[in-house]
């Protein structure tokens, strides 16, 4: 029997493998690995031109009409995640190829929003590289968060979580997002705004919505100019939901007082992208789903799946 052909992209911790039991699908499954991003769509297409199955992260591979037009031999393709905007669904329908996902079973990002904002206000990570370069003590007084006004754009399960997050630090925490209402705000116990007066309101704005076409640029540079110039904001949603443009000139310019930012327009974010050069940017290469734990779910179900697609089974979590 003749195996099929699987490609795990994207793997960038090298632990696929290591984090599901391929061996087996050994009889009906030959999987490789990409370690690294395609440079081009071109590459892409080239490198995956003879895999029957691929297998996703998150949208870091941009599946657009143009790829899947490239992709011949494409029977299965896999995404961590039960949504991935970098795949064109009306493409992969109508060139036959099915589509599948995976769930969390938890979500770490609000987490991860939490340390960025303690990172913003008390220079954890700042003061622990200056103590290991030798530098005598501390440089930086941080700001108490106890008292201050959390903005979350955005109310859903993950906006909900980190708004307790927050209240249990004794934050104040109001939210909008474009079709929330003040009687969810009530629900959750927090405060409903509208857009103008979060920004301007907030102490640290957090966001926390899906990227959509509605969504993107959704944080505009009128909302950026809102924002208090004592204020923070922090991005772990995704990168085109803010306009980097505006907020690189607001930093620059001291027009607010900092933003923590896991997500990027670009990723890998390119290594001469001037937010590697301010000192009042925490950046983090897209850590808020990134767990060992949450990885293993994913590759684990993955592999769930293509036990059963190889078996004629339905996938267990087929995408619309």
């Amino acid at each position: 029997m003749t195996r099929l052909r699987c490609a795990i992209l994207d793997d960038y911790f090298n632990l696929a493998l290591d984090a599901a039991d391929w061996p087996k699908l050994s009889d009906r499954v030959d999987a490789t690995v990409f370690s690294h991003p395609f440079a081009s769509e071109q590459a892409a297409a080239s490198a995956l031109a003879d895999f029957d199955i691929i297998c996703a992260m998150r949208e870091r591979t941009s599946f657009p009409k143009s790829l899947f037009d490239k992709l011949p031999k494409l029977k299965l393709l896999l995404t961590s995640g039960m949504r991935n905007a970098a795949i064109d669904m009306e493409a992969a329908k109508a060139k036959g190829v099915a589509i599948g996902g995976t769930q969390y079973s938890r979500d770490p990002t609000a987490p991860l929003t939490m340390g960025l904002i303690l990172e913003l206000t008390r220079g954890i990570g700042r003061e622990n590289a200056r103590m290991h370069a030798g530098e005598p003590w501390q440089t930086f007084s941080g700001v108490e968060i106890e008292g201050l006004t959390l903005g979350v754009v955005g109310l859903g399960k993950l906006g909900t979580k980190m708004a307790g997050i927050a209240k249990a630090f004794g934050m104040n925490v109001i939210a909008w997002s474009p079709n929330l209402t003040p009687e969810k705000c009530a629900a959750a116990g927090v405060g409903y705004a509208t857009k103008e007066e979060l920004f301007a309101k907030a102490d640290i704005v957090t966001i926390h919505v899906v990227l959509s076409e509605r969504s993107r640029g959704l944080v505009s540079r009128a909302d950026l100019a809102r924002m208090k110039p004592t204020a923070f904001l922090v991005n772990t949603a995704r990168g085109p939901i803010v306009d980097e443009q505006a907020l690189l000139e607001a930093l620059q310019q001291r027009k607010i007082a900092g933003a923590g930012i896991d997500v990027f327009s670009v990723e890998p974010l390119p290594v001469d992208h001037p937010f590697r050069k301010l000192d009042n940017l925490v950046l983090t290469p897209h850590l808020g789903y990134a767990t060992e734990d949450g990885l293993r779910i994913h590759y684990g179900q993955m592999v769930e799946a293509i036990d059963a697609w190889t078996s004629g089974s339905e996938l267990p979590r087929k995408l619309a």
